[in-house]
């Protein structure tokens, strides 16, 4: 019989939350939600509370988190804020952590989740971004397993599997391209967040949804299978494939390809790590290769995408350099967002910031969390304008 799983999802109304609670429902005999955590979405995580019923929850909107306290009246633990995160990713009776807080903010809660010895299956692509030497190194010290819920990085995972790793020649990570594949690069300036919210291929929040357009959610990825995968920069390639049907592919020195295909649907990857070497029956969608018209793929516009460019110059930095980049990032998409900065600007403000920054090599926690914020500093500054 086997044991039952006990999980907690940090981000569980977001679209990776969302979807990891579609799997887990699939088997309930394997596993248990123990806690949930969200921002602001109340109304969602009491749909969630109500459906799952899980020990705790975890608010981290102080305001919110009164809202919640009062609507489960007493039957479910509300804990609040970082603090929260930080407590219940502690706690005995959790087993693995769904990490899909987004952005740097995911980097604490899965630090002391993997000193805490629990599993990870890793959605916050900027854990890895941003401290990827420390938190592997961590992973190793605590005997933890770290996996990927990233479409690309769970279709490497999967290639690898049953090969020896000296026998890769490198990895080869496909991009949709985005909404802006076609555009001009002098047209970039007068894109809207409206159009750049519009994703031809996947269904995502609007932090990720902007990195894809920009192209430096490839970026990301590209440093974080750096640190899962132990490659480096030169032997790690990014593809544009519009019809996201191969999710990623790997090389072998014989110049043998293997690829893992699938219809675009996070589900899978979300079910391969949490399962993971397993392989359980799902009733996901299947591919169907004669409705498949045609698929294409092309080198990506290092010019027209100047943040993918960004992140592989972070990448071979090192050190700081990545937390840099990706403090830039987060500041600027928002500024974008809320209409303050051209998309154009993006680029040039991780540009300006990285060019500013002495790089710490072989960096401390302390370290990296004093880049973060000497960055977030320095493009407030540029931009001229008051933090909100």
């Amino acid at each position: 019989m086997k044991h039952t799983t006990h999980i907690a999802i940090l981000g569980s109304t977001g679209s990776i939350g969302r979807s990891s609670l579609d799997v887990i429902s699939t088997f309930p005999d394997r596993f248990r939600i123990t806690y949930l955590s969200a921002n602001r979405n109340v109304d969602l995580l009491m749909e969630q509370v109500r459906r799952f019923h899980p020990r705790g929850v975890v608010v981290l909107d102080a305001s919110c988190a009164h809202r919640v306290r009062s609507l489960v009246n007493g039957t479910t633990e509300v804990l609040v804020g970082e603090e929260g995160l930080l407590e219940v990713v502690s706690r005995d009776d959790v087993d693995t952590v769904v990490s899909a807080v987004v952005g740097f903010a995911g980097l604490l809660p899965t630090l002391r989740a993997i000193e805490a010895r629990k599993d990870i299956a890793l959605a916050n692509k900027e854990t890895l971004v941003v401290a990827g030497e420390l938190v592997m190194q961590k992973v190793r010290e605590h005997g933890v397993k770290l996996l990927p819920i990233d479409s690309e990085h769970s279709a490497i995972l999967q290639c690898l599997q049953g090969e020896d790793t000296l026998s890769v020649a490198r990895l080869i990570l496909t991009a949709s391209g985005g909404p802006f594949l076609n555009f001009e690069v002098e047209d970039f300036a007068q894109i809207t967040p409206a159009q750049a919210l519009r994703h031809p291929t996947w269904k995502m929040g609007n932090k990720i949804t902007i990195d894809s357009a920009t192209l430096m959610n490839k970026g990301l990825e590209v440093i974080e299978a750096h640190w899962l995968f132990g490659l480096p920069a030169e032997a790690i390639d990014v593809v544009v494939h519009p019809q996201s049907i191969i999710h990623s592919m790997v090389e072998f020195v014989d110049g043998s390809v293997k690829a893992q295909l699938g219809i675009p649907d996070m589900k899978l990857p979300i079910q391969y790590a949490l399962t993971y070497p397993e392989r359980p029956r799902s009733t996901f969608q299947r591919l169907d290769f004669a409705a498949l018209e045609h698929m294409t793929f092309f080198a990506p516009d290092l010019v027209k995408f100047r943040c993918l460019a960004l992140a592989y110059q972070a990448l071979r930095s090192g050190g700081t350099a990545p937390a840099v980049m990706n403090a830039a990032n987060e500041m600027a998409v928002q500024e974008f967002l809320e209409g303050h900065i051209a998309f154009s600007a993006i680029p040039e403000l991780i540009t300006a910031a990285l060019a500013s920054h002495q790089t710490v090599h072989h960096p401390q926690l302390s370290d990296i969390l004093r880049a973060d914020s000497e960055t977030r500093e320095f493009v407030v500054r540029q931009l001229n304008v008051v933090p909100s």
